[in-house]
């Protein structure tokens, strides 16, 4: 397959209804899900992960996303591990500074020290290695192999920059536009050099906000409000206007989206991600990764506050009748397979 494509799947469902649909992402040939770790939903990620590693044979696995204010790096680092010896080679760890699952805590987001002192902290952990989080050193007796990826989830330059910094990897919400895309790797790369690292060195998975319908209906996400004060533009970060801006849509961050044209609303549907039917997304998809080498996305189906724990069953459905197929024939093509 030329692009490998993961998906978000939300805490929506008891846990015995999500490996049903998590099981169904395999069967339709996605590479990987990602879970929510929101405490307020009332189930837990890493349950769930438990429960997929062990019905699940080839899915990759990770938390979308977790955050270092609600888990100690401890905790994180044992559970990571933990699910390394029911998976092995399938499991990765997502971090951010934290969004809804903080807020719902009523705390604080992380700082990016603290962010960045972390996922420092749990790429030593998971390799057998001490390590020293606020003063305090932390050690772990069992190790299981291989040790799980660390990706950093960034929207803003700055924890891009963190990213390519300290972490194995980026996923990075900087919409599919080529211009959008390099002024992002720009980022990746002077956090890199900061550290005496190749940008090589960290891997890359593009968060692709996606609406597989018809064009009239998916080109009115833009104009639309996540939540009320919040534009669906803005969600989870106003940083998604600056990719625009680099891609050459000037967008307000105080903008009303309704105020916006559908002219409008239909170049930043291309430029951001995936809006439209399966056929167009799977050719969207080649074209990134055509123009910029985009080998792996996270389809992340677009959502208000109120639909956020809907499960994704139309972009299962699509993705295993129309999209896999068409990106694994174009596949097949490129390899001469």
């Amino acid at each position: 397959m030329a692009v490998e494509v993961d998906i978000r799947v939300p805490v929506g469902r008891p846990l015995p209804e999500l490996m049903d649909f998590i099981r169904s992402c395999e069967d339709a040939g996605f590479h990987g899900v990602g879970i929510h770790d929101h405490h307020h939903s009332g189930r837990d990620v890493y349950a769930a992960l438990t429960l997929a590693a062990a019905t699940t044979e080839r899915l990759t696995l990770y938390p979308a996303t977790t955050n270092t204010v609600t888990r100690h790096p401890l905790v994180l680092a044992a559970i990571a591990n933990s699910l390394v010896e029911i998976a092995p080679g399938r499991i990765m760890l997502t971090l951010a500074p934290g969004f809804l699952s903080v807020e719902k805590a009523g705390k604080p987001q992380a700082r990016r020290e603290q962010l960045g002192e972390v996922v420092t902290a749990l790429r030593l952990l998971l390799s057998g290695h001490p390590a020293v989080v606020e003063g305090q050193e932390l050690r772990m007796n069992n190790v299981a192999a291989p040790a799980p990826k660390i990706f950093i989830l960034a929207a803003g330059p700055k924890m891009l920059e963190l990213a390519g910094e300290v972490a194995d990897g980026v996923v990075m919400l900087v919409g599919l536009h080529p211009d959008g895309i390099e002024a992002a790797r720009q980022h990746v790369r002077t956090g890199a050099a900061r550290a005496g690292r190749s940008a090589g060195e960290v891997e890359e998975i593009f968060i692709v906000p996606t609406a597989v319908e018809d064009f009239e209906t998916a080109r009115e996400w833009p104009r639309r409000w996540f939540r009320p004060g919040q534009p669906f533009l803005n969600y989870p970060s106003v940083a998604n206007l600056r990719w625009l801006h680099a891609a050459g849509i000037d967008i307000p961050a105080d903008h009303r989206p309704e105020d916006l044209s559908p002219e409008l609303a239909a170049r930043v549907c291309d430029a951001f991600g995936l809006f439209g039917p399966p056929e167009y997304c799977a050719d969207r998809l080649l074209r990134a990764h055509e123009e910029s080498g985009v080998n792996r996305v996270f389809f992340f189906p677009s959502h208000t506050a109120e639909s956020g724990y809907d499960l994704p069953a139309a972009d299962v459905t699509a993705f295993g009748k129309i999209i896999g197929p068409r990106l694994a024939a174009a596949g097949r093509v490129a390899t001469g397979a």
